[in-house]
């Protein structure tokens, strides 16, 4: 590893007062992106704040919710909101030009709590088309989501949209179309993975295990295939046209006391290969542990053919990755089991070399962006159940 930092001379700008994270992660609350005029960042309250890459503040604007999902797209910026409405907001020089509500399309939250909130959860650019994936979580005798797939045009116009009553987590654009890895299917839709075409129909579909509570974690193109990171089996794959290429094993369950597994939770592809990233500890049964899987909280690399290259420690856990070609910068949280607060900052991994860069923060980082020598990344307080009471770090953005 070369002895350097991600965030190299950083400028540190203060982002307000923020709640701190507790002991175990609650999903996202903040959201980051890198435009051509610099660092765009989401905060918790739903505002939006932009900067130039000296760090001067550009613009900002209000929202609702929390501003979790950025995309730079045409002039300006997509912002998806996690909020009572699950608003995508087309924003340039800080005007809202156009939004969408997902909640007109997959229903109002049954409960006024964040979890039941409709949700952005990702927008990925091609070819002039944003994709945005939103999804609205229920209990009905059991466990129920609405999602919706827009294809959506700078004007704001929808080209097209894909339901499903499963849970979107990740989009990918490929060969003219789109992949949308699905982690829950508890209704009718019962597919892992879907591939798009241009139009919006399906091209093919796959699902490492239908019996499967959980099914894929994240998915990512890659060559003339994916790359996806399954839940359902504790695997990595490389599928073309739908048919697996190569499978690894990285989180599968093992028995040291407590049969443990660990989820592989992000997958970046790339002409130099393949690069998966595992989470949490999770027993077989219950919810508590003091097992450690050996792969938890990791990153591999592993050539186009499937062979690994390398293994390296990620430390905490990463709500998200930013990726740059062949490139990953994992924004590191809290482990959760451990709460060891030296884990805390961010990993810069290389799909050849393995782990190059880190940088170590107070707090915890919990979005990141990434853009050739351009760095971003937001930082939030957190203080931890069993600790002192002290509240370490604060919120803030660190550009690099």
């Amino acid at each position: 590893m070369r002895d350097a930092t991600v965030v190299d001379h950083a400028r540190r700008i203060d982002l307000g007062d923020l709640d701190p994270c507790g002991s175990r992660q609650a999903g996202r609350r903040s959201g980051i992106a890198l435009t051509d005029d610099g660092p765009v960042v989401g905060l918790a309250d739903g505002s939006v704040r932009s900067f130039d890459d000296a760090g001067t503040e550009r613009w900002r604007t209000a929202g609702d919710g929390s501003a979790i999902t950025l995309c730079p797209f045409a002039d300006g910026v997509l912002v998806g909101e996690r909020s009572a409405r699950g608003a995508v907001r087309f924003l340039e020089s800080g005007e809202e030009r156009w939004r969408i509500e997902a909640a007109a399309d997959l229903g109002d939250p049954t409960r006024e709590t964040r979890f039941f909130l409709p949700m952005i959860v990702d927008a990925v650019v091609s070819e002039g088309t944003a994709y945005v994936a939103a999804r609205r979580y229920e209990r009905r005798d059991g466990r129920h989501f609405e999602s919706a797939v827009y294809a959506l045009g700078p004007d704001g116009h929808i080209r097209w949209r894909y339901d499903a009553d499963a849970s979107p987590v990740s989009l990918a654009p490929i060969d003219d179309g789109l992949a949308v890895a699905y982690n829950r299917c508890p209704g009718i839709h019962d597919d892992g993975l879907v591939v798009l075409d241009v139009d919006g129909r399906e091209r093919w579909t796959w699902d490492p295990d239908r019996t499967s509570t959980r099914r894929v974690g994240d998915v990512a193109a890659f060559d003339d295939g994916l790359a996806v990171a399954s839940h359902a089996d504790y695997r990595g794959y490389r599928l073309t046209d739908g048919e697996v290429a190569w499978r690894v094993d990285l989180g599968r369950p093992q028995s040291d006391g407590d049969e443990v597994y660990t989820y592989p939770n992000h997958v970046d592809a790339g002409e130099a290969g393949v690069v998966f990233l595992t989470g949490n500890s999770f027993p077989k049964e219950g919810r508590e542990t003091d097992g450690r899987h050996p792969n938890e909280q990791s990153a591999f690399g592993y050539t186009a053919e499937g062979e690994r290259r390398w293994r390296a420690p990620v430390g905490g856990f990463p709500h998200e990755i930013a990726t740059d070609a062949d490139r990953v910068l994992a924004p590191v949280a809290q482990h959760f089991r451990d709460r060891d607060p030296e884990v805390h900052g961010v990993r810069l991994f290389d799909a050849t070399d393995g782990l190059v860069a880190t940088c170590d923060t107070e707090g915890v980082c919990t979005a990141a962006a990434l853009d050739g020598d351009r760095v971003a990344v937001v930082e939030e307080p957190v203080r931890y159940h069993d600790g002192d009471g002290k509240t370490l770090g604060s919120y803030a953005l660190a550009v690099g």
